[in-house]
C-alpha cells in the first residue's frame, strides 16, 4: 500500500435524510447519487454519500432470486407490500416504516482512511450497527455469526445488510429494526434462514425507539468505523434540489 493512502486525510460523508419514500423511489434517488460520485473520482478525491430513510411496505430479493417465484411475488403483494427484485446481495427481506435503512453511496477504496476491499467495507457496517446496538442502546450479546447481519444472543435478527458495488461505489446498505411491526417478517424466510426470529431496539431495551432515535446514533458509529467526517448540509425530504454547492468533498 502508497504510503499516501496511509497518510491522507479523513474523507467527508454526506448524510442526507430523504424521510419515508418508497423503495423505486429510492432506488433513482440512489442511481443519482452512484452517478455523482462516480463523476467526481479521481486519485486525491471523492464525493461520498449515506442516505438515511424509512421505507414504505416492501419485501426485496437480492440477486439470487431465481427461487421467489411469479406465484410467491403475488402472495407477498397482497399483503400490502410491494415486491422488488434488486442488484444487492442476500435473499429476502421486509423494508417498512419504524426501520432505519442507511445506503452509503461512497468509494469504496477511499471511504476510509486505509484503502478498503469490499470484504472489510461490509465488515465495517457490521461493526457500525454492532457498536450503535451495543454502545448507543446498552444491548448485550450483539454480533456476528455465520449468517448475514447483525444478531442478538445468535438467534434473533436485528439489522439486515446487503450491498452492491458499481465502478467501485457502494450502494444498498444496512437496516435496523427499530420500532417495525415484526409481523411483516412473519410472512417470508428472512434471507433464507430457516428457524431463527427477527428482533428490533424496541424490543430488546423494552422501550419505543423511533427512527429518529436512532439515526444519529448508527451515522455516529458510522463515522468511527470508518474514520470519516460526517456533514449535513440539510434535511430534505426528497433530494431534487441538491446542488453540488451544497456537499463537501474531501
Amino acid at each position: 500500500m502508497r504510503l499516501s493512502s496511509l497518510l491522507r486525510q479523513k474523507s467527508t460523508v454526506n448524510a442526507i435524510d430523504l424521510g419515508q419514500i418508497s423503495y423505486g423511489a429510492a432506488l433513482k434517488e440512489q442511481q443519482k447519487y452512484v452517478d455523482l460520485v462516480k463523476a467526481n473520482k479521481s486519485e486525491t478525491h471523492s464525493l461520498n454519500f449515506i442516505l438515511a430513510l424509512e421505507h414504505t411496505p416492501v419485501y426485496t430479493v437480492g440477486i439470487r432470486s431465481k427461487g421467489y417465484t411469479k406465484e410467491e411475488e403475488t402472495r407477498l403483494m397482497r399483503l400490502g407490500a410491494e415486491f422488488h427484485r434488486t442488484s444487492r446481495g442476500g435473499l429476502i427481506t421486509f423494508h417498512g416504516p419504524g426501520q432505519l435503512v442507511l445506503y452509503p453511496i461512497c468509494d469504496v477504496r477511499r471511504i476510509s482512511i486505509k484503502q478498503l476491499g469490499v470484504r472489510h467495507f461490509v465488515d465495517k457496517l457490521e461493526q457500525t450497527i454492532i457498536d450503535a446496538a451495543t454502545e448507543g442502546f446498552g444491548i448485550k450479546n450483539v454480533g456476528r455469526t455465520a449468517n448475514t447481519g447483525v444478531w442478538v444472543s445468535n438467534e434473533r435478527k436485528l439489522a439486515a445488510i446487503g450491498i452492491a458495488v458499481s465502478g467501485g461505489v457502494s450502494y444498498h446498505g444496512i437496516a435496523i429494526n427499530c420500532n417495525t411491526d415484526l409481523r411483516w417478517f412473519d410472512n417470508i424466510v428472512g434471507c433464507g434462514i430457516e428457524g431463527v426470529s427477527t428482533t428490533s431496539l424496541s424490543q430488546e431495551t423494552s422501550r419505543n425507539v423511533t427512527v429518529s432515535d436512532a439515526r444519529p446514533i448508527l451515522l455516529n458509529a458510522f463515522a468511527n468505523n470508518f474514520e470519516c467526517l460526517l456533514n449535513e448540509p440539510n434535511d430534505y425530504s426528497t433530494c431534487s434540489n441538491l446542488k453540488i454547492t451544497n456537499v463537501v468533498s474531501s
